[in-house]
């Protein structure tokens, strides 16, 4: 699908179950059009990752992610060689009585592609999206490394030479702050800070995500999520957490909320023992009543 301006994208993005406020999709168009890396930072759950799958949907291409860690480096993130295969083949040249060269065992068929390279030699006609997820995991060692690599979307590998993207890939990194990232990665990407969403575009979010939810459930769900970001919690709930939520209680056959299906799927919603125990009977009760009475 061609992307022709804000607009468009705005209705195409919405069409794929994502809604998006005008800033985010401007930054989205011009990340796009100027084939800069898109730079996504905001708390975990908030439709971060989301954007680079829809926007390969979109974009009717392949969807290429990395995943960032503590300790990635260029074997895991761009390419090493299939040893096991590169054994195979000298052990079967000298059962054949021939030589196997050095150049012939460091050549394509040997290598084994990982996200970057992959994005880089992509062969089927259109870029792929290139998802970095939460490349505040990684060390700074590998930033600086993507860094070199997002400036000329190109690839060295000393026994083959040097590999350049036809096209560039359309590049999404995300970012959950876990540390700051170095601002010469930054400037070079169209950055977007991405909040947890107001009342309104959330319930949205619930409906046009689980449609089959009944309204009252959906909106108290919703309300009870917003209330739920004012305590001081550890691990505050996203949007993710929200629709999963309104996912569990439509299979539990809910239409609105009750003290003790809160306390049964609190799980869902709470992902740590310490969070769990903050909330405890009395603060459900005064939440669910704000919410009732909203």
């Amino acid at each position: 699908m061609p992307i022709e301006s804000i607009e468009s994208l705005q209705d195409a993005l919405r069409q794929k179950l994502y809604i998006a406020e005008r800033g985010l999709a401007t930054s989205i168009f011009l990340a796009h059009k100027l084939s800069r890396p898109l730079f996504l930072e905001g708390d975990a759950g908030v439709g971060k990752t989301e954007i680079a799958k829809v926007m390969a949907s979109i974009l009717d291409t392949d969807l290429i992610r990395l995943q960032c860690y503590e300790g990635l480096d260029v074997h895991h993130a761009v390419y090493e060689w299939n040893y096991t295969r590169q054994m195979m083949a000298i052990r079967l040249m000298e059962a054949q009585g021939d030589h196997t060269s050095e150049e012939e065992l460091f050549s394509h068929k040997f290598l084994l592609r990982r996200p970057l390279l992959q994005a880089i030699e992509s062969k089927n006609g259109k870029p792929p999206v290139l998802l970095v997820d939460e490349i505040d995991r990684s060390d700074e060692e590998f930033e600086a490394f993507l860094l070199e690599v997002l400036s000329d979307f190109q690839i060295t590998i000393p026994e083959i030479g040097t590999l350049r993207a036809t096209e560039p890939p359309f590049v999404v990194i995300t970012s959950n702050r876990t540390r700051e990232v170095h601002d010469a990665l930054k400037r070079r990407c169209v950055y977007y800070w991405i909040d947890y969403p107001p009342f309104e575009k959330e319930l949205q979010i619930v409906q046009m995500k689980i449609p089959q939810a009944p309204g009252n459930l959906a909106r108290q769900v919703t309300h009870f999520i917003q209330e739920l970001r004012q305590a001081d919690l550890y691990k505050i709930p996203g949007i993710a957490e929200t629709i999963d939520w309104t996912s569990a209680l439509v299979a539990l056959d809910q239409t609105a909320l009750d003290e003790s299906i809160i306390q049964e799927t609190l799980g869902v919603i709470l992902k740590y023992h310490d969070d769990i125990d903050k909330i405890g009977r009395e603060e459900l009760k005064s939440i669910l009543n704000r919410v009732k009475n909203a």
